[in-house]
């Protein structure tokens, strides 16, 4: 137990906060789950109001998801009720990942821009909950080159999607939900999903009936890192004291 404690201190001291990203492979791409039987609903460019309801229908049903958080897009991640969002989320068993900080088009950015946009929201995950993510989502899922080489040496995977609920796109929620009955009766081996949190109907009407198809069909709704069989995050260590660098 002991030498564990130290490796998670020396983890917390050195791929933490401040610490300079190393040289590493580019990022993996994941489009799809890995592990037969899966559904990964994701959900994006939270926090937001919605988010209790999405992660209250998922625990209600046994399920699990994964919220991509940006630091500042439709409100400052350090606001105290988004504050109190991220760590419902995650205090509740979902997986909480990258979005970057402002949902800039990365593949448009410089190196310097981009390593700005993930080293935000990362450490605004740290302070909150204290955890270091293993996975960001671009905006738009677009990234090039530059992007995954960003990515790799901040220690994090990509992660886009398979199936898009549209909710983003000006789908009506009856709209979405015929995309997730066609899916389902496709019965693909896994599914990765993409949804918005900030969108209401599909916190009130899409995602209560996206949970009972797919588990009718026989899938499992797991977080994205279980749907890949990989780890959720680089390192856990504790939550920080809120103080004045808390800030947008």
């Amino acid at each position: 137990m002991f030498a564990s404690l130290l490796v998670t201190v020396a983890l917390a001291l050195f791929g933490g906060v401040g610490a300079a990203p190393q040289k590493r492979a580019p990022a993996q791409v994941y489009r799809k789950c890995t592990v037969a039987n899966t559904v990964a609903l994701t959900f994006d460019d939270g926090p937001h109001a919605w988010l209790y309801d999405i992660s209250d229908a998922l625990s209600a049903a046994g399920a699990q998801g994964t919220f991509f958080f940006n630091g500042n897009n439709f409100g400052c991640i350090y606001d105290d009720v988004n504050v109190q969002r991220i760590k419902y989320a995650y205090d509740n068993g979902h997986q909480v990942a990258s979005h970057t900080w402002s949902h800039k088009d990365l593949a448009t950015l410089s190196s310097a821009q981009i390593h700005d946009e993930m080293e935000r929201v990362e450490l605004a995950l740290q302070r909150i909950c204290g955890v270091q993510p293993a996975f960001m989502r671009p905006p738009l899922g677009n990234y090039n080159d530059l992007v995954l080489e960003v990515s790799g040496a901040r220690g994090q995977d990509v992660a886009i999607w398979d199936f898009d609920s549209g909710d983003s796109l000006g789908a009506s929620a009856q709209e979405s939900i015929n995309r997730y009955d066609e899916v389902a009766s496709q019965h693909p081996s896994s599914i990765l999903a993409l949804n918005h949190e900030t969108i209401a109907s599909t916190s009130e009407q899409v995602v209560p009936y996206a949970i009972q198809r797919l588990q009718q069909a026989g899938y499992r709704l797991v977080t994205l890192a279980e749907c890949l069989g990989q780890q959720p995050y680089q390192w856990v260590g504790e939550p920080q004291t809120r103080d004045s660098n808390w800030t947008c």
